[in-house]
């Protein structure tokens, strides 16, 4: 009975650990890997069921049902090797000799499993039960455990052999089917020295946790990925690539909460208005007037490349200095309005900016040193209006 308790307890864990796969996978998955990751688990799920049932019914003495749940129990070990080599390929994506390999071995396992408990059935080369319901191992039982240690084996020692010609996540990977394929190897030699002992159970289940936890690492890092995607989407401004009124508006709650905390020291603050934008727009249509957009964003990001910057309006820009632009701040700002007034001669875009620095003293919210960049870059926008 003990068999039997150890594959229930194998149920419940395997349950618990990939309720996601299970359940949430749908057959509209477009990811191949997790598709045969799902796969694998229902397969693997198979198998402990069968091993229950054989515990069951060999406990009691079922000679009948035992022998049937016996082939039914390594049928299900060959199609769960089938189905576990189908996801370490997808897993690994490497188009090599060793996938190839893996590949051939899930088909020939199966098919040999097959053809050996057909065999079976007339001349007892896989197992045997006795009149009295004990069971007997046979010759062919010790074979394909022993093909499937040596294949367990290489997959352990195939990730030391090419992880240093990998990148980082293919060696993480490598590594979840290199310790997988160790832990069966081991647990392989152990159910050939005890047959009756449920060793090749506690293999697939630690072999299964340890693959289950660099698929949701994964799985994780790809969820980040799409998150950062969509993020990166929705704060981006498509024209200049530069940040968005979105992006500002977190990051000026963000500078305003530091406020509110005593937590800022210093901080400058840019305000850019493109001058003539309406002229350009109108006199040579909104594609000129794009690409006039585009050169001051460039301008701008040119000389202030060390400080984030935002397009907060249809010819508006921000820049907030901290670290390094801030402490140049002075020069900075005298460069890019020299690199304006050659513009005015030279016929590039003209940008007023005007500047304002957060003092811990007298401001009490960011809108405080932002009027006073703004009332600066409209006295600028005035100056060079007359230059024209």
């Amino acid at each position: 009975m003990y068999y039997a308790s150890f594959g229930m307890l194998s149920i419940v864990i395997h349950l618990i650990i990939n309720f996601e796969a299970i359940w949430r996978v749908s057959k509209d998955e477009k990811s191949i890997v997790r598709k045969r990751y799902k796969a694998f688990v229902l397969g693997l799920l198979f198998y402990y069921c069968s091993d229950v049932l054989w515990g069951l019914f060999y406990a009691s003495k079922i000679v009948p049902l035992a022998y049937g749940d016996t082939v039914l129990f390594f049928f299900s070990m060959g199609l769960t090797l089938f189905l576990w080599m189908r996801f370490i390929v997808a897993y690994l994506n490497r188009k090599d000799f060793f996938s190839r390999i893996l590949t051939y071995f899930g088909w020939c396992m199966l098919f040999l499993e097959s053809i050996v408990l057909l065999v079976n059935a007339f001349v007892p080369i896989m197992f045997a039960f006795d009149s009295d319901g004990e069971y007997y191992p046979g010759s062919a039982r010790y074979i394909t455990l022993g093909i499937q240690f040596l294949m367990f084996l290489a997959m352990a020692v195939y990730p030391l052999i090419v992880m240093g010609k990998t990148s980082k996540h293919e060696r993480l990977h490598l590594s979840a089917i290199g310790i997988s394929g160790f832990a069966m190897a081991v647990f392989i030699v152990l159910q050939l020295l005890y047959p009756l002992l449920p060793f090749y159970a506690i293999g697939c289940l630690i072999a299964s946790c340890i693959i289950h936890t660099y698929v949701e690492v994964d799985q994780k890092a790809h969820h980040e990925n799409e998150l950062g995607s969509v993020r990166n989407i929705a704060y981006k401004d498509p024209l200049t690539n530069v940040r968005n009124s979105n992006a500002y508006t977190e990051a000026k709650g963000l500078m305003e909460e530091r406020i509110q905390n005593n937590d800022l020291k210093e901080l400058g603050i840019v305000v850019f208005d493109l001058n003539n934008l309406k002229k350009v727009n109108d006199s040579f249509g909104h594609d000129m007037g794009d690409k006039y957009i585009q050169a001051s964003c460039k301008m701008i990001c040119r000389v202030y490349q060390h400080s984030p910057v935002f397009r907060i309006g249809g010819d508006e820009f921000v820049a907030f200095l901290e670290g390094e632009d801030f402490k140049n701040r002075d020069s900075l700002i005298k460069s890019f309005n020299e690199e304006v007034e050659k513009n005015l001669r030279s016929g590039g875009p003209v940008v007023a900016a005007g500047m304002g620095i957060f003092n811990p003293e007298s401001d009490l919210r960011f809108d405080d040193v932002f009027s006073r960049a703004d009332a600066r870059m409209y006295e600028q926008k005035k100056l060079l209006k007359g230059y024209v």
